[in-house]
């Protein structure tokens, strides 16, 4: 009989037990009757007194060494059913909340408490190494005196860690055919890296089979006979492209070209091999599915490669996890402009191609089911805005400086083809800010640009003067120098963007990086703006090359 069969725990209940019992059923789960978790059965108890009776209760533990095991044992909360999450905080504490309101209590071990008996501060500071410790006199200290090292306080719980927890819609893997949520991005974690095996060859997810032996002749016995693929000639410094291309009959006079590329052996053209496609098939077809809106393929293959171009001007949007899936699968690739570039109808913005002559098919099947209904490359429009643009300051208002700010926004607001509908100057005022924002959105201008007033000054009130007239979604502060004050909002059906007062001296800042993507009608999160702190910092070159350099890329 195994061990699971056999293996029984100790007759318990939760609620009345004592010390020594607790411990029999701590080894029994743990297999070890840890310190950690004997104080767990203490601050479970201690959380549990201060729940009301009939309260359904949920609990977090801010760490993952043993206290989650005391929680399982003695509350319904386990990680299987959802009720119990680890937080991995590092600190020896737990809560237990109304899982409807989030209120709650939270017990934590107390290090000032715990000093006042040394082998239990000991163990807890890790001064000691495990077989040095007095394991005896560590359960003792803690059997005696485990509720008096404990603090409890009251919790509210944020709102995020109250939502239950849903595995959402489940899709099956395109490398390895796993069912996992789809929410996990375009391939299940394991293909994307996250895997804690080692793989194997054989495996789904390991190289393809070599490819086939193909037929091959002498550049002198291929004439008068078609090539299977394109053949590059390059002249350093000067040129690069096909000398020769797929189905090319070979005459007498290319023989010595062939020979002066170094090509003496090539591949006659032929069917390919059962299992296989040919390079410029698998091309054509990626280019196709990789196409979004806005995008299309940009002619036939060349050189194994389909380029993808922009059907219109505007914005490339890339859905990075099916690129980043689309690349993780073995032998082909996809490569586009940086996310959010603004490019023009008949550029490239990508392009795609299969690493081998001939692709292993279940390679090729597993990439064309990822990019099903599912396309990599977006080209979204961008909507001719009406401007609308407050100009805040006393000094300006004043007359006691000529506004400069106007010709700024309006300059950048011309290279998207925008207007300018309605300018108002507004003195340092909450109040009259409001009204300004609010006569803007009411004169139909639907991206509202303000100007200056969002530093920490005293007379900063613009940040004030918007949340009065009602703004939503605001964010303020972002990781882009220049531009680090800048702020996003909405107000009614407008999008709010404000700049702060560097845009007057540098000529590249945060707002050429925002103003496309709220022109496309993208939503900006405060995960979007963390992202741009990676090439957020300008070089502040004397001759500026943006948006062909690395800011706010």
């Amino acid at each position: 009989m195994s061990t699971l069969e056999t293996a029984t725990p100790p007759q318990v209940t939760a609620d009345n037990f004592s010390f020594d019992q607790f411990l029999e059923l701590a080894t029994w789960f743990h297999n070890y009757p840890a310190p950690g978790l004997l104080l767990g059965g203490y601050m479970v108890e201690e959380a549990k007194r201060h729940i009301p009776e009939g309260t359904l209760f949920e609990a977090i533990s801010e760490t993952s060494w043993c206290l989650p095991d005391a929680i399982q044992l003695l509350t319904p909360c386990t990680t299987g059913n959802g009720w119990m999450r680890v937080l991995d905080l590092g600190v020896y504490a737990l809560s237990l909340y109304d899982k409807f309101t989030g209120k709650g209590v939270r017990v934590s071990l107390d290090p000032e408490k715990v000093k006042q008996w040394g082998e239990a501060y000991t163990w807890l500071m890790k001064f000691k190494p495990k077989p040095e410790q007095d394991s005896k006199l560590l359960r003792a200290q803690i059997r005696d005196f485990g509720p008096q090292m404990l603090t409890v306080e009251e919790v509210q719980l944020k709102p995020r860690h109250t939502t239950k927890r849903h595995k959402g819609e489940i899709t099956l893997c395109p490398i390895c055919g796993d069912a996992y949520p789809a929410k996990f991005g375009s391939i299940c974690r394991s293909c994307a890296g996250d895997s804690p095996y080692l793989e194997k060859s054989g495996e789904p997810h390991s190289p393809p089979p070599a490819m086939p032996k193909l037929r091959s002749l002498s550049a002198e016995e291929i004439v008068g006979r078609a090539v299977l693929h394109d053949m590059t000639r390059i002249e350093p410094g000067k040129s690069k492209g096909p000398e020769f291309t797929r189905g090319h009959i070979v005459t007498p006079g290319d023989v010595c070209r062939l020979q002066q590329m170094g090509r003496f052996q090539v591949y006659v053209d032929q069917p390919a091999p059962e299992g296989f496609i040919h390079e410029d098939d698998a091309a054509e077809a990626f280019a196709l599915a990789l196409c979004g809106p806005g995008v299309k393929p940009g002619g036939s293959p060349r050189e194994g490669r389909v380029n993808l171009v922009a059907e219109r001007d505007g914005l490339l949007v890339i859905r990075e996890p099916v690129l980043e899936g689309f690349n993780s699968l073995p032998l082909i690739m996809a490569a586009g402009r940086r996310n959010h570039s603004v490019v023009r109808e008949g550029r490239r913005v990508a392009a795609t191609r299969a690493i081998p002559l001939f692709l292993d098919q279940n390679v090729f099947n597993r990439a064309m089911s990822l990019l099903e209904g599912n396309p990599a490359f977006e080209v979204r429009a961008l909507r001719k805005a009406n401007v609308g643009l407050l100009i805040t300051g006393d000094e300006v208002f004043k007359g006691l400086i000529e506004d400069k700010f106007a010709a700024v926004i309006e300059s950048k607001a011309r290279q998207y083809d925008c207007t300018v509908g309605e300018t108002i100057i507004a003195p340092d005022n909450a109040d009259r800010i409001a009204e300004a924002a609010a006569r803007l959105m009411d004169a139909g201008c639907d991206l509202i640009i303000t100007t200056a007033g969002l530093s920490v000054d005293p007379g900063d009130v613009t940040r004030a003067g918007l949340e009065k007239a009602g703004v939503t979604d605001m964010l303020h502060g972002m990781p882009v120098l220049p531009g680090a004050m800048t702020l996003i909002a909405r107000l009614g059906h407008a999008r709010v963007l404000g700049v702060p007062a560097c845009a007057l001296f540098h000529k590249t800042t945060s707002l050429d990086i925002l103003l496309p993507r709220l022109l496309a009608d993208l939503p900006v999160t405060r995960a979007d703006l963390a992202k741009l702190g990676n090439g957020g910092m300008c070089m502040e070159c004397s001759v500026c090359t943006y948006p062909k350099c690395p800011f706010g890329r």
